[in-house]
């Protein structure tokens, strides 16, 4: 079991807040996914070799706008239970495990990207990815027990994180564990 790290765990007033739970995540995500230029990587995604059934680039917008929401929500939804007066001890001691879980994915989660696309690291990038899927895990685990709305709102994201670690792998093991040479130089229309 993991144990609550004040120092590593986002604030509780972060989780307190439906708004800011939920917004913190996309607005995150979509500042990590503009930082490594999306026109660059849709089309440095596009020249690497692709394991079956990869989906289009535009796809990865709108289902991790929708994962970074229903995460917020997730959060959201286990704090305000776990934490309520009327909750049990073991329940509060679950949300705020679950707290520095969840610091700790969305750490690990905004690192992949410039791991994969921008330092070009497919290795480091499948290393990031797989703990995260084990730290979602564990999370959607915990937060099961707090509140069952909470854990199932992990679900698709778990579920996506299984897909995303096959894609990794998959083009990892495709480029020979290079994509340094597969790097798309800007245009000036890009």
């Amino acid at each position: 079991m993991t144990t609550f790290i004040p120092s590593l765990t986002l604030p509780a007033a972060v989780f307190a807040n439906p708004a800011a739970a939920i917004l913190l995540p996309v607005a995150l995500g979509t500042a990590v996914g503009f930082s490594v230029r999306p026109k660059e990587t849709q089309k440095t995604y596009l020249a690497l070799k692709q394991p079956p059934f990869r989906p289009p680039p535009q796809v990865f917008g709108p289902a991790w706008t929708l994962l970074y929401g229903l995460m917020g929500y997730s959060a959201y939804r286990a704090y305000s239970t776990g934490i309520h007066p009327l909750a049990s001890t073991e329940k509060h001691l679950l949300t705020k495990h679950g707290a520095t879980l969840y610091t700790i994915q969305l750490g690990l989660n905004l690192i992949w990207m410039p791991l994969f696309f921008w330092a070009k690291r497919p290795i480091e990038a499948t290393v990031d990815i797989v703990a995260l899927t084990g730290v979602v895990g564990y999370l959607t685990y915990t937060w099961g027990q707090v509140d069952a709305l909470a854990g199932w709102a992990l679900a698709p994201y778990l579920g996506w994180l299984g897909f995303a670690t096959y894609l990794t792998i998959g083009v990892g093991y495709l480029n020979d564990w290079n994509i340094a040479d597969k790097e798309v130089k800007a245009t000036k229309d890009t």
